[in-house]
């Protein structure tokens, strides 16, 4: 049976950012996430490409969750013409207003420090977006909850099912005439500590996954490692830099080190959070586990405050609070964002730690190609911020186990419970080794036809 529908990858194709997935059937189309670009700059640029194909042209979009990488080019996508609807979860929605009103006002900053400083080749800097078209884009907003089914466009329904990557996070399944399509979205770990496991995957011809982890399995020393660079910091009088991303790693952090501090594993220091953007996250967190939502485990709701390691988390709202600790008097821990070191308050305190080997800074989420995270733990001697070079004398740690991306493994198990193999199953949103590798296991363990598709690629659907 024909199903006039075909499949466009057009982004997270060989990379972790910039998740676009297209679904056209007839003369509908819809896209499943809208995710801005980060990281090598030749990925970066593609953010200032205008959208194709147009985006009026889009009946729809999708959103399996709202970090950056899936959400963060929607403001965009509205500005040149979309006007349609966008489908997700209600704590997606409460999120993604966190997150693009960050994005934008960063992007405005960034413009106008370029502008005030010369750190631009161009003479007049632009933002990305504003906050305008971020309001814009927010009014697009229809919310569902996980499990229940809705028209997306016509002849087109979709159910968004808990992954467990992040609160509100979902995996999209497509059903149409004839055919059927399951979108991983990012999947979360069976042993999230904070929320639920990812629900099993409904039946369907076609999927889409994701291979952030592809070729590895997660480490289970997070928690050694962290406790160890913490005691060995504070022994030498120094401080610890956790660079966390914003939504979900900020939390499950913070979770880390109040086990450490109750278990008397680490010494009792301030514990700072300094993100604007985290600490609205984290009250959307703290609400959640008060109300005993669905996506929740039960046992955090009963560990009071799950969030605030030695009952003195100190949250730093402003510019002047997040500059007083630039050279902290004594020793602390400070979480701050970006995740991978790209942005935001993080930076100036990268600039005051690294010069001094007393101080430490753990990474303990993904780094892509192209990020100044990256370039710490590939051990880079010095570091390019605010437009001049910063040595890295710091000690250096990376703490794998705080991934909340399934692992290789846990890619498998999730697609191993579909009750029947796929047509074909699209491997997407991984380095080009990691979603070869998940591709070719994929192959060998479950007998699917696995394939990594192109950026730009389409595929008709049978």
């Amino acid at each position: 049976m024909t199903t006039d529908a075909v499949l466009d990858f057009l982004g997270a194709n060989g990379t972790v950012t910039g998740s676009k997935t297209l679904l056209t059937h007839r003369t509908e189309r819809v896209l499943v996430d809208c995710g801005l670009y980060q990281g090598q700059r030749e990925l970066r640029q593609r953010n200032w490409d205008h959208f194709e194909p147009s985006a009026s042209s889009i009946t729809a979009v999708v959103l399996t969750h709202a970090h950056l990488d899936h959400c963060g080019y929607l403001p965009l996508l509205v500005r040149q013409g979309f006007s349609g609807p966008v489908h997700c979860t209600s704590a997606t929605a409460e999120l993604a207003r966190i997150v693009l009103l960050d994005s934008a006002h960063l992007a405005e900053e960034d413009a106008r420090n370029a502008s005030r400083h010369g750190w631009s080749k161009h003479s007049q800097p632009r933002p990305l977006y504003t906050d305008e078209d971020v309001e814009r884009a927010l009014h697009r907003l229809v919310t569902h909850e996980h499990g229940q089914p809705f028209a997306v466009a016509d002849g087109i329904t979709a159910h968004l099912d808990l992954a467990g990557h992040i609160l509100g996070s979902a995996t999209a399944h497509l059903e149409l005439a004839g055919t059927s399509v399951l979108l991983s979205g990012d999947l979360g770990r069976d042993d999230h500590p904070v929320l639920r496991a990812p629900s099993p995957p409904r039946p369907a011809r076609y999927v889409v996954v994701e291979s952030t982890y592809g070729d590895r399995a997660h480490a289970d020393t997070g928690l050694d490692h962290l406790a160890a660079a913490i005691r060995r910091t504070v022994g030498r009088g120094g401080s610890v830099l956790i660079p966390a991303f914003a939504v979900d790693r900020t939390e499950v952090v913070l979770h880390a080190l109040k086990r450490l501090m109750d278990a008397q594993r680490v010494p009792r220091v301030p514990v700072y959070v300094d993100s604007p953007m985290a600490l609205k996250a984290l009250d959307l967190y703290r609400r959640a586990v008060a109300a005993g939502d669905p996506q929740v485990r039960s046992a955090t709701t009963a560990d009071g405050d799950p969030f605030d390691p030695g009952g003195g988390l100190e949250a730093l709202h402003t510019p002047e609070q997040s500059r007083s600790i630039n050279e902290p008097a004594w020793p602390c821990i400070i979480v701050s964002a970006s995740g991978m070191a790209t942005g935001g308050r993080v930076l100036h305190h990268l600039e005051h730690l690294l010069p001094e080997e007393r101080n430490t800074v753990v990474l303990v989420g993904y780094q892509a190609v192209g990020t100044r995270g990256r370039d710490l733990v590939d051990g880079v001697r010095q570091l390019k911020m605010h437009g001049r070079y910063v040595p890295v004398r710091a000690e250096v740690v990376v703490a794998d186990g705080f991934s909340v991306h399934a692992d290789a493994d846990g890619l498998l198990a999730w697609l191993g419970r579909l009750r029947e193999p796929p047509e074909a199953c699209f491997v997407n949103h991984g380095e080009p080794e990691s979603a070869r590798a998940l591709a070719d296991r994929i192959t060998a363990e479950l007998g699917w036809l696995a394939v990594v598709p192109r950026f730009g690629e389409r595929i008709r659907l049978a």
